[in-house]
């Protein structure tokens, strides 16, 4: 129930990057029973890590939160035991998952909240790892029919618990629908920051966007770039497209540009979005707008894009140059959880209506991952310790309380995190693959 002290809903979201704290505080919002302004508090963490968001990262999404603050597994530990949060969010890797599901279990809080999580968009690998890293959460979101199938089979297949798994749909889906413009014609290319990964690879798209640019002088051709220069997000992106595009042959054409910001501003003036494997595909077919998933690097498991088979949105660049707009299998839509129908307004009603039934218990039974020292002995130790934890969830030895001393630590540690964090973003973008090259010699 929410607590005593306050009638609305207390709900926590801890996240990892700028996608996942755009998944999580949009799904705290969509599931919390009765959602109005007053009826939820909203407080968010950031997992501190290499890809913790920015503040332009974190504006961008538009949630309003009560609080943020960038914390540590353990600070976010102590901060759910010393405040009395009703709801709980989990936005985050599986592996940061399952430490933080067996940290909560330590706590052995009398009164515990509901702990929810899932993905932030197409699951296309590691179904089985991730999905069991998440085992033990009381709701574990997914985004559409065809996932609540594949998420129920690989806890069943292991003999677990799967009546966590609960139908909802990526949160951020929305906006108007898809509307031609007269005098408009604008492509935008939806960018990945690891599909593809290679050089070649990414060079081969950025030039075809760039021919088709050129082929086309009255159309406008987007990029769409997740993150500026130095900005990390949930996958690292050692090739950024804009430093490929400052050395592609003969400049780029006046009518194309790379922009940033909100994807759904983006969409709204989006006349055909192209990608590899976005989750951009999605809120692009939510709205109607003609999508096309490339098929010019393959159609491969590495590149995601084999989620979207028997969707009919495979084409190649070519084909896209000669005219052609795919259009998309209606069954294929429904299954995916896109709501192109019409039906997305009750599309989290099922998980709003899990999580007011916990809140109404009067006790939440323990937290009880399919993962423990007796069943994965090898595997999660080593993911607990990540974290700082030990085998029982609790913390390691010389993890202590905040004190004044760590507190001045900490203020001096912030200060000085942007300037870490750019060094280690240059180590990463430009010395690595310097290194690997010169290693491959």
């Amino acid at each position: 129930m929410p607590s005593s002290t306050s009638e609305a809903v207390r709900v926590a979201v801890l996240a990892d990057s700028d996608t996942r704290w755009k998944w999580g505080a949009l799904t705290a919002r969509r599931i919390t029973p009765n959602d109005t302004p007053d009826s939820v508090e909203l407080s968010g963490f950031l997992l501190r890590g290499r890809a913790t968001p920015t503040a332009r990262q974190l504006a961008e999404v538009g949630v309003r939160v009560d609080e943020l603050r960038e914390v540590t597994a353990n600070e976010f530990l102590r901060a759910v035991k010393d405040d009395a949060y009703d709801v709980i969010v989990l936005a985050l890797v599986g592996g940061a998952v399952q430490a933080l599901l067996h940290g909560l279990a330590a706590l052995k809080m009398p009164l515990r909240p509901v702990v929810v999580t899932g993905y932030v968009g197409v699951v296309y690998e590691k179904l089985a790892d991730g999905l069991l890293l998440r085992h033990g959460a009381d709701v574990v979101l997914a985004n559409s029919r065809h996932d609540v199938d594949r998420f129920r089979a690989v806890y069943e297949g292991v003999g677990a618990d799967a009546s966590s798994v609960t139908e909802a749909a990526l949160p951020f889906l929305g906006g108007a629908p898809y509307r031609p413009e007269a005098g408009r014609d604008t492509v935008v290319f939806a960018a990945q920051p690891s599909v593809p990964e290679s050089r070649v690879h990414r060079t081969h798209l950025l030039r075809r966007l760039v021919e088709h640019a050129r082929l086309h002088p009255g159309r406008e051709v987007l990029l769409k770039l997740r993150s500026r220069p130095g900005e990390h997000t949930t996958h690292l992106e050692e090739l950024p497209y804009q430093k490929l595009a400052e050395k592609l042959p003969g400049g780029l054409p006046p009518n194309f540009r790379l922009v940033y910001g909100n994807m759904g501003e983006v969409l709204d003036r989006t006349d055909l979005l192209v990608t590899v494997s976005s989750t951009a595909a999605l809120e692009s077919l939510h709205r109607g707008i003609p999508t096309a998933i490339l098929t010019d690097l393959g159609v491969r498991e590495a590149l995601g894009n084999h989620h979207f088979l028997g969707s009919g949105l495979l084409t190649s660049w070519d084909r896209l140059d000669g005219g052609h707009r795919p259009l998309p299998d209606p069954d294929w839509l429904s299954r995916q959880g896109v709501a192109a129908d019409g039906t997305y307004d009750s599309a989290f009603d099922v998980a709003r209506e899990r999580v007011a039934l916990l809140l109404e218990k009067p006790e939440l039974p323990p937290i009880t991952p399919y993962y423990t020292p007796a069943t994965a002995p090898g595997y999660l130790p080593g993911i607990l310790a990540r974290h700082h934890l030990g085998a029982d969830g609790t913390p390691l030895q010389g993890e202590a309380k905040t004190t004044e001393i760590s507190v001045v630590r900490r203020v001096v540690r912030d200060a000085v995190r942007e300037v870490a964090r750019g060094a280690y973003r240059h180590g990463v973008q430009r010395v690595a693959p310097v290194l690997r090259r010169m290693g491959r010699l």
